[in-house]
């Protein structure tokens, strides 16, 4: 069913139909259409361009179909080219020909941009809540897991950390990941109905009230930029691969920890699957999952910008693609933020295990130079020095807190007994990163 056809000598051939309809993912947008279009038929009736009893005629039937929508009288299917032609075709069986009044002084070009505004900042308030809810699952588990751990640079031992402090690192990222869709959440919401196909309408409209009636902060400036603007979805998208790939080194990490060659911690049976020949298996498939979705979610955002990139303005059929690339971005990036959610929630920490390889991992090394350096010495021939006592240690098999003072003014007359206060690990992380740590 089209919207036009009126200029037409020739059929479209069944081949170009089912080219061109995009009904079966912008459906989606069923609510929106019908939101957006009671706005727009309100201020028809409001600037007199249709009557009072057309417009409550027209509303009463939206919400008709809007009802058997979602009771599931109405399936949306059918020889369709787009929600658009759905809803309005289905409102003028509803209630007759004063239903093909609801398009005055519209085009589906401020149409599908309204609609998709309207989803995508509904959405975004969505993450958002999303996020906020595994930044408390992070802050939970990082209360309940105060304990030492070695922090690494080039996947190396490098200093004493608490496992609290690391995990923590991904709740100031997910804060960061929010405050960019907030504020493209901001930058966003105008409205662009009322532009039309790109240069408005003759008809004595009130975009004012339409904006205002849908919850935007104003009318879009400038048509033309008002029905071709996707600069919000490319945002957005950019923001999920932000999203995405923070949750990609955080599953990067989890499943690290999760091998017998770390052994940090213990997944939850709940986000693991088994192997159908080693029964010893237990993998981390969630954590890979996520890992590996997030090349799908920079996959679209590469997609919408390369759709995007040559079009002039303003409207054209190729920003029809941006929902495909736009909706799989969005659906993937939610579910991996809530099965990241659910996995930390089953995350059991081996405090113990992380521990012996903090000693194991000279991470104490650092403050051994330091307190040369406090006993007067350069720093780098203190780096010198301290060098080659971990040398010495791992020739001995030993660590450095473990060798007598004697052992250590082999090294350097600098060392006194306090050394040994020093360098232990729960006070160099006191003077450093200053959290109190469990035992």
């Amino acid at each position: 069913m089209k919207l036009w056809g009126g200029r037409f000598k020739e059929d479209e051939s069944k081949l170009m139909e089912d080219f061109n309809s995009s009904l079966n993912f912008d459906k989606r947008l069923y609510k929106e259409d019908i939101i957006g279009s009671k706005a727009h038929v309100k201020m028809l009736a409001k600037c007199d361009i249709v009557t009072f009893a057309e417009s409550e005629l027209i509303l009463a039937g939206l919400d008709i179909i809007l009802t058997k929508i979602e009771q599931g009288k109405l399936e949306i299917n059918g020889d369709y080219e787009d929600i658009h032609s759905f809803v309005e075709t289905n409102l003028i069986l509803e209630i007759g020909d004063v239903g093909k009044k609801l398009h005055t002084a519209r085009s589906r070009n401020d149409q599908v941009a309204v609609d998709m505004k309207l989803y995508t900042k509904s959405k975004a308030i969505e993450i958002i809540d999303y996020i906020d809810e595994l930044q408390g699952v992070i802050s939970r588990l990082a209360e309940e897991n105060n304990v030492l751990m070695p922090g690494y640079t080039h996947l190396q031992r490098a200093q004493v950390v608490t496992f609290k402090y690391h995990i923590m690192a991904y709740h100031s990222m997910l804060g960061r990941d929010k405050k960019r869709i907030i504020n493209a959440v901001d930058l966003l919401d105008e409205s662009p109905l009322g532009c039309c196909a790109l240069a408005g309408t003759t008809y004595n409209t009130d975009r004012d009230f339409t904006a205002k009636e849908l919850g935007f902060k104003k009318p879009v400036d400038n048509f033309l930029d008002g029905v071709s603007d996707r600069d919000y979805l490319i945002e957005l998208s950019s923001c999920f691969s932000l999203i995405m790939m923070h949750l990609s080194r955080l599953s990067e990490e989890l499943i690290l920890w999760s091998s017998k060659e770390f052994d940090f911690i213990t997944i939850g049976d709940e986000f693991s699957t088994g192997s159908s020949i080693m029964p010893q298996k237990k993998n981390p498939d969630a954590a890979e999952l996520i890992r590996g979705k997030s090349g799908r979610v920079y996959g679209s955002l590469i997609g919408l910008l390369t759709t995007m990139k040559g079009l002039p303005l303003a409207y054209n059929k190729d920003m029809q693609e941006d929902k495909e690339q736009f909706f799989d971005a969005l659906d993937t990036v939610m579910s991996c933020i809530k099965v990241m959610s659910g996995m930390l929630s089953t995350l059991k920490i081996k405090a113990e295990n992380m521990k012996n390889a903090v000693k194991k991992g000279f991470l104490n090394a650092t403050e051994v130079a330091d307190y040369l350096v406090s006993k007067g010495q350069a720093f780098r021939d203190a780096h010198g020095v301290v060098g080659s006592i971990v040398l010495y240690c791992e020739e001995n098999n030993t660590v450095i807190e473990d060798l007598t003072l004697d052992q250590l003014n082999m090294f350097s007359p600098l060392f006194r007994a306090d050394v040994y206060s020093f360098i232990n690990y729960k006070n160099t992380l006191q003077r450093g990163i200053k959290k109190e740590i469990s035992d």
